[in-house]
């Protein structure tokens, strides 16, 4: 069945309602309205108000309290209405979430998934653009996925719903609406922590996540007009890092080139590169090279300057003739 991103999260969040009456969620208009996004919209007239939670503007206590539900047996989805929100609740994440099975000698866990819209690309601006994943991805104890696909959501919430550890679930918004795909039937799951490859190539090989992926999807079909075979890889789980898949995709080609949208320096891309550098380095005949945001401190408003921060396919298809002429 063909579904938007937006509605491959509603369908997966709804059927592990149906399925787990452990399931709950808690935020910020996620109740009558439905959520900014309309995510959750008709969850509180099915499942009543005890499972679906409109919080006040408060994301400290949405988590701190999903972590008590957690520990207390439930399944909860604390939803942060955009993931630039979720900063004042940094604490309870990665202070508590993250530490609390190390802590206790993994005696509990807290299995607790926290849903982030995330990235630009639709003039949100300040407080409501910005890329977080290598903040988070950074904390041992927490998973960071970012699936970007219909199928790849489908499959990956589920598993982030009954993993028994807390998720942090990236959802691009840009993508939420524009991307569409095949979501089969049935009730399987994508295992966290794997990469795939997208798209089969010969000359380099392309990493990517979120909208990025797609912007690198498109620059290789442009590509291929011109006789350059690329591989694009979805990365899509920054933790667990999947190494096996990225590092052999990046020795069959050579020549390695990393995409993301957060701020260049210190981002997520940074650690893919090294360890291709590190575990790929006699395979490689070119430097492992990086397409990342600009160092300003946010995402700006006015659309020619977000179209300045974000790297385009244009600009993502000429670093792709250049890596491949190296």
């Amino acid at each position: 069945m063909e579904k938007t991103n937006v509605q491959a999260v509603h369908d997966t969040l709804l059927e592990e309602f149906r399925r787990d009456e452990r399931v709950m969620i808690l935020g910020e208009d996620v109740g009558k309205r439905g959520g900014v996004f309309r995510v959750t919209e008709g969850f509180s007239e099915e499942f009543g108000t005890d499972r679906v939670l409109d919080t006040p503007l408060a994301e400290s206590s949405i988590v701190g309290v999903a972590i008590g539900l957690a520990l207390a047996g439930m399944r909860p989805i604390a939803e942060m209405q955009f993931a630039d929100f979720s900063t004042p609740a940094f604490d309870q994440i990665v202070q508590e979430a993250a530490r609390i099975r190390y802590r206790s000698n993994g005696q509990w866990g807290v299995p607790m998934v926290v849903r982030m819209p995330w990235g630009g690309g639709v003039r949100g601006g300040f407080y409501h653009s910005q890329s977080l994943e290598a903040f988070y991805a950074h904390v041992p104890g927490l998973k960071v996925v970012a699936p970007s696909t219909p199928r790849d959501i489908t499959g990956m919430l589920r598993s982030a719903i009954r993993d028994e550890d807390p998720v942090i679930f990236l959802e691009h918004k840009a993508t939420y609406r524009g991307v569409k795909g095949e979501v089969p039937e049935g009730d399987w799951t994508i295992p966290l922590g794997t990469a795939e490859v997208k798209r089969e190539g010969t000359d380099i090989t392309v990493f990517a996540y979120g909208l990025m992926l797609h912007h690198c999807l498109r620059a290789a079909e442009a590509l291929a007009a011109d006789g350059i075979s690329a591989a694009v890889v979805d990365v899509r789980s920054l933790r667990p890092l999947d190494a096996a898949t990225i590092v052999r995709e990046a020795r069959k080609t050579g020549k390695c080139l990393v995409v993301y949208e957060d701020n260049r320096l210190f981002g997520a891309g940074a650690e893919i590169a090294a360890l291709i550098a590190e575990e790929a380095f006699d395979d490689l005949d070119a430097p492992v090279m990086r397409i990342g945001g600009p160092e300003a401190p946010a995402m700006p408003f006015n659309k020619p300057q977000e179209d300045a921060f974000m790297p385009s396919p244009e600009l993502i298809g000429d670093k792709m003739r250049a890596l491949a002429a190296y």
